[in-house]
């Protein structure tokens, strides 16, 4: 690379293009030269329209308020998923994973304790929902922004238009001296030291660079395409590869949810994500068990809809390539891999990969060593989130079609979730098993307990047995004091949502 200034060619705009062109923007400023590479003529996938709360840690180092870019991308408020139908057990026909607060520490080692209690048949309260203040935030339609007197933060995530994102960062990118190009590119120009010299656009400009940042979607044009990078696909044990996806107007536009939900389907699942001016609607399915013409179908029925509005049918190539830092080529976003949407972790995977990049370079570690340690890292990311998604599926408490009786039943799984599930299930420490295994920095012990608790994963009703007397937990009246106490610090999700509009033109 040049010992002055640094040419990145990011190619590929949407939201993953623009991230990264701003991320290194930011952070290495006029010794960067950063353009990014992108055809009208081809378009993005802008489904995506969820995130978890790291794209709030994005925006604050930008420096990009959320009156600035919520309103103009149509933006929400999320407090967490609502999964609704993933278990037939009664009593668990629903719950919700809530992101972390500070308030956590107060209620959840209560609810660890009460879940491992019942995992070992004490018939103690160990449905997830009750012990998390912001469950109780998405239940009564609250947001997740407090009352400048409380003290104490809460984690969020948003969801938004993924199109209007995009248009929002290219326009930021552009103040930080990014530069777009409109190219379509027909090349790239492989050294035969495995470096990429340049892309070859359809007119023969030749686009140099010292850097190329592969955000060409699924194509996946520099990395897998011409660089070769074999991609590690995730079919054995991730079913679905395909979805469907809708619009649907809001049912009442004055009461939005603040709130990710998940519905479980015949096939797969399907979200509804609501923007300020529309629900967003997907089911994503197994083709292996269903036709792209029965999920639509199935689809529109759960949505009460006819033949509009017109839907947008996606394949889906889950996985992720062997190497996302291969030569001088960076994959970012759907070029690099793919986990299907359940957790929204598609933008917080590609701020991790070009944050982490960036962390490596600037500290002088560019040998292939060091790159061989950040690849290392990445993939275990990936498969770390792969593991837990894996899990929706292996512990689903449905039996009525095929799909679930499948996933159910599937034994292709890594090392580290056969002990997660064995320690759950022996009535074991989770939280010292997850911190043994050091995968906590993927998803903390919340997420599995919430998860595998909210399933209703214990023993038979028949066979839990009445707690001694003076057993810990056996009464929640104080946790529910708190829990409703504190949730009285918190607006309604549409007072926020008028808050950050700007105000109307005189």
């Amino acid at each position: 690379m040049s010992a002055t200034c640094t040419r990145v060619v990011v190619l590929g705009g949407g939201t993953a293009g623009w991230m990264a062109a701003c991320l290194f923007a930011r952070a290495w400023g006029d010794r960067a030269d950063v353009a990014v590479v992108e055809s009208a003529e081809i378009g993005i996938v802008g489904v995506g329209e969820g995130s978890t709360p790291q794209l709030r840690a994005f925006f604050a180092k930008l420096g990009v308020a959320e009156a600035e870019w919520m309103p103009r991308c149509n933006a929400t408020y999320k407090n967490g998923i609502r999964f609704r139908g993933w278990s037939e057990r009664p009593g668990h026909e629903s719950y919700f994973h809530p992101f972390a607060s500070a308030l956590d520490l107060h209620t959840e080692p209560l609810f660890f304790a009460n879940a491992r209690r019942r995992r070992q048949g004490l018939d103690v309260p160990a449905h997830p929902d009750r012990y998390y203040v912001a469950a109780r935030l998405a239940e009564r339609r609250l947001g997740p922004l407090p009352a400048e007197h409380f003290p104490f933060d809460i984690g969020y995530g948003y969801h938004f238009d993924a199109h209007l994102v995009g248009a929002f960062l290219r326009d930021h990118a552009a103040g930080l001296g990014v530069r777009r190009l409109d190219r379509r590119v027909a090349e790239v120009d492989v050294g035969e030291d495995g470096n990429v010299r340049a892309l070859v656009a359809t007119d023969g400009e030749r686009i140099g660079g010292d850097l190329f940042v592969d955000c060409s979607g699924f194509r996946s044009v520099i990395a897998q395409g011409a660089l070769g990078v074999r991609f590690l696909p995730f079919a054995e044990n991730l079913f679905n590869d395909a979805a469907v996806v809708m619009p649907t107007p809001h049912r009442d536009a004055n009461d939005i949810a603040p709130e990710t939900a998940s519905h479980a389907m015949r096939h797969g699942w399907r979200w509804e994500i609501p923007l300020t001016n529309r629900v967003g609607n997907g089911y994503v399915y197994s083709t292996a068990h269903c036709s792209p013409d029965e999920a639509e179908a199935e689809l529109r029925a759960a949505l009460g809809v006819g033949d509009e509005p017109a839907a947008r049918h996606l394949a889906m190539k889950v996985g992720r390539v062997e190497r996302s830092w291969a030569g001088n080529c960076l994959a970012v976003g759907l070029s690099q891999g793919f986990i299907e949407p359940l957790e929204a972790t598609a933008l917080h995977i590609v701020q991790a990969t070009v944050e982490g990049f960036i962390g490596v370079w600037d500290a002088g570690r560019g040998t292939p060593e060091h790159r061989d340690a950040f690849n290392g890292a990445i993939a275990a990311r990936y498969e770390g989130i792969r593991d837990y998604i894996v899990l929706h599926y292996r512990a689903n408490r449905r039996t009525d079609t095929p799909y679930w009786r499948d996933n159910a039943a599937n034994d292709r799984l890594s090392d580290s979730l056969k002990a997660i599930i064995t320690c759950w299930f022996t009535g074991g420490d989770l939280s010292r098993e997850i911190e043994d295994q050091g995968i906590a920095r993927y998803y903390a012990p919340l997420s599995w307990h919430c998860l595998l608790a909210g399933y209703g994963a214990f023993p038979a009703d028949g066979k839990l047995r009445a707690p001694p007397p003076g057993t810990p937990g056996a009464d929640l009246a104080a946790l529910d004091d708190f829990v409703a106490r504190c949730s009285a610090n918190f607006r309604s999700h549409g007072e926020l949502l008028a808050a950050a509009r700007p105000p109307l033109a005189a």
